[in-house]
């Protein structure tokens, strides 16, 4: 039964939850969002790309945290409190070059502004 039942719930998935988004999929769809204003925050989209944001950032998370627990340092050492708004978000992956921006997914793109905004100090 339970092969049955995860059987269903991976047929139903949409293709794009099964593999990463990449940066220009990512700009292609926010850019289109920003022109419908306030509207965009009803839209699909921007459920998508939220998604897309929040499991790559819990993905981060979970990968500097292993990292220090292995002993090893981690890509990026961010303050107790520390957070990244959209719009720094939407700048870091627009400073990316169009041409590169297909191959970049956007767990890296936010690993490489994360690594920026919260530089790990010392050895």
């Amino acid at each position: 039964m339970r092969k049955l039942i995860l059987g269903v719930v991976l047929v139903t998935l949409p293709l794009g939850a099964l593999q990463a988004m990449n940066v220009a999929v990512f700009m292609q769809k926010a850019d289109a969002l920003e022109k419908k204003g306030m509207g965009a925050l009803f839209t699909g989209d921007y459920r998508l790309l939220k998604r897309e944001v929040e499991g790559s950032t819990r993905a981060l998370r979970t990968e500097r945290l292993a990292a220090v627990q292995a002993g090893r340092r981690p890509a990026y050492c961010p303050p107790p409190r520390s957070g990244i708004k959209s719009d720094e978000i939407l700048a870091s992956f627009r400073a990316i070059p169009a041409d590169q921006r297909p191959r970049t997914e956007v767990v890296d793109a936010l690993r490489t502004l994360l690594t920026r905004k919260y530089p790990c100090r010392g050895a």
